[in-house]
């Protein structure tokens, strides 16, 4: 077994404070700095395993770096750097309480909700008469709010985020547009792969400036829905399911070991051979996804690496 970056502890120069989420772990410096870490740690239903997944890191951050690079010209965001394979250094921001979450298909939450008998997600109208994985007349945005850790995250409409002053109407209608124009794009890339992006979500900060920037991961495989284009109509046409590219097949493989995050129940054991055949599945992911060939980092030393590789750039930024 490769090794795995399960946590860090880092105390780099002016450093502040330090936040660590369910995956990645955030490191606030002086002069409005972020480092962003993406470790190998993989979570399900609000839980996180045991064991962590080699390369998972690495390949979240570089699709997120990638996608944000790729998108800068619409939207502008908070990456300054990427000094080393799992990290990306940005610019401090103050996140928005709320997730922009943009929907193109009648997917997974929203199927759920659809098959309960439910006509509205988060204040917006689903047209009657249609099969889960349909396309939408056009993507619908139902956002959710942002959870304090260990809660999850609830939908909320448009209308209670500007009664509830979470986030004004000004910038309200700056993260629709751009919630707009970043789905749009997200759907160029992925055709060019072969790929239907279903669904996605979108993080967004104002700066000390007052800019509203993109923020946290983007078109990664944790964040987001992909289909295979090729088929996708005549599995429509079938009922049947559609080839999935995102990491459902993980959640599939803990409900057949009989955990789905719910009290009482103990994480399944993953065994080694179990936890290759996760890191392979998300090289192909992020192939898939990037059209590129993944190239894997050192392992050796993880820790060494990453604070040499952060340190060097933090001094160079100075």
């Amino acid at each position: 077994m490769a090794n795995t970056l399960m946590e860090t502890n880092f105390h780099f120069p002016n450093q502040l404070s330090v936040y660590k989420g369910k995956v990645r772990e955030v490191y606030t410096l002086k002069n409005d700095l972020l480092v962003m870490i993406a470790t190998d740690r993989l979570s399900a239903f609000d839980v996180v395993m045991p064991k962590g997944i080699p390369y998972k890191g690495q390949i979240l951050n570089q699709i997120a770096t990638k996608m944000m690079k790729a998108t800068e010209d619409l939207v502008p965001n908070w990456l300054l750097a990427t000094p080393d394979p799992n990290v990306a250094i940005g610019k401090a921001c103050d996140p928005f309480k709320v997730e922009m979450v943009i929907r193109g298909y009648l997917s997974g939450h929203a199927a759920r909700e659809y098959k309960a008998g439910k006509r509205t997600l988060c204040g917006v109208a689903m047209p009657e008469g249609m099969k889960e994985n349909d396309k939408f007349p056009n993507p619908i945005i139902t956002p959710a709010t942002k959870a304090d850790k260990g809660y999850h995250d609830e939908d909320i409409s448009k209308e209670d985020i500007l009664a509830n002053g979470i986030v004004s109407k000004e910038d309200y209608e700056v993260l629709e547009g751009y919630t707009q124009k970043l789905f749009q794009r997200g759907t160029e890339l992925a055709a060019e792969q072969g790929l239907i992006l279903v669904d996605t979500k979108y993080e967004f900060g104002k700066t000390k400036e007052g800019e509203i920037v993109l923020i946290d991961e983007i078109h990664t495989p944790d964040s987001s829905r992909y289909f295979y284009a090729e088929g996708y109509e005549e599995r429509q046409e079938r009922g049947e399911n559609q080839k999935q590219l995102s990491k459902e097949f993980v959640r599939q493989w803990l409900i057949s070991n009989g955990f789905q995050g719910l009290e009482g129940q103990t994480v399944p054991e993953m065994s080694d051979d179990y936890i290759e055949t996760v890191s392979d599945r998300y090289i192909e992911l992020y192939e898939q996804i990037t059209g590129e060939t993944f190239e894997k980092a050192d392992l050796s030393h993880i820790q060494e690496r990453i604070g040499q590789h952060v340190s060097d750039y933090l001094s160079g930024a100075e």
